[in-house]
């Protein structure tokens, strides 16, 4: 996940020969084969940090809507460093007008190449909106980010990953994923939940180690959490969409401040923040 690169180390007007480490990012391309039917389509090109690329795959799948549980998929095989085969068990028949987009994912904008916003509000899952309401304190959602933070090594060598971190309501740290694509560093962890069967994760927290994007908050929707916070800024896209999902967004956090952009009546104010 790391590569070592020489550079020149610029100082005033002196230029000294170093070494640097910076975050690998390579292509990989999640191919879909439907068991039985003699079909394999590739399904998107995204950039991404190798490592979890199985998790990533799967969830990729399931917060496009193409896959909604588990047991629909057969087996998960690297065909080589940068492809990844995904097979679908037998009679499983995902919507394949969603697969004919074929757009391209950059590691910056997960939404590129789409023809519409209304291409990718994917339709969630109907139990999602029974979920019970959750309320988090303020001074767990104070000590997230430096919770995240010991968790980030690479991040810390190299400046250049974004991290996705999964807390329940205590501030435990339960799950944290790393990419140079925000919406991969999700999917990553969607993905992992999604192959240990522990969707949805309505009472979980979410961490986003930078802002909050439409399409973040769109994965984040399909994973059912009810809580979002992010160290940077939202964008109005997300504000809108996660008011439609019945989201709170947090943007922000940090220093003991933050944001509500949507969703206060899950914010429980401690005693002593009140002063």
């Amino acid at each position: 996940m790391i590569a070592n690169v020489h550079i020149e180390r610029i100082s005033g007007n002196q230029s000294v020969a170093a070494e640097d480490r910076v975050a690998v990012e390579q292509p990989l391309e999640i191919q879909l084969s439907l068991k039985g039917a003699n079909t394999r389509k590739s399904v998107s090109v995204t950039m991404r940090t190798p490592g979890h690329d199985e998790a990533l795959s799967v969830g990729f799948l399931y917060t496009e809507g193409i896959i909604q549980q588990r047991n629909q998929v057969k087996e998960i095989q690297m065909a080589s460093g940068n492809e990844v085969l995904v097979t679908l068990e037998e009679g499983v028949l995902p919507s394949l007008d969603k697969l004919d987009r074929n757009f391209y994912t950059t590691s910056s904008c997960g939404v590129c190449g789409k023809s519409s916003i209304e291409a990718i509000r994917t339709v969630r899952p109907e139990n999602l909106s029974l979920s019970p309401v959750i309320k988090v304190s303020t001074s767990v959602l104070y000590q997230l980010q430096d919770t995240l933070r010991a968790q980030q090594e690479i991040f810390e060598s190299t400046g250049g990953l974004h991290a996705a971190a999964l807390f329940d309501l205590s501030g435990n740290l339960i799950l944290v994923r790393e990419d140079v694509g925000r919406h991969n560093a999700l999917d990553k962890l969607i993905g992992t939940s999604f192959l240990t069967d522990t969707l949805p994760l309505s009472n979980s927290i979410l961490l986003l180690s930078g802002r909050a994007s439409f399409e973040l908050i769109q994965k984040t929707g399909m994973a059912g959490i009810q809580l979002v916070a992010a160290i940077g800024a939202p964008s109005s896209l997300a504000i809108e969409l996660a008011q439609e999902f019945n989201i709170t967004l947090i943007g922000f956090l940090r220093e003991r401040r933050l944001n509500v952009y949507c969703g206060m009546e899950r914010i429980q104010l401690d005693t002593h923040e009140r002063h």
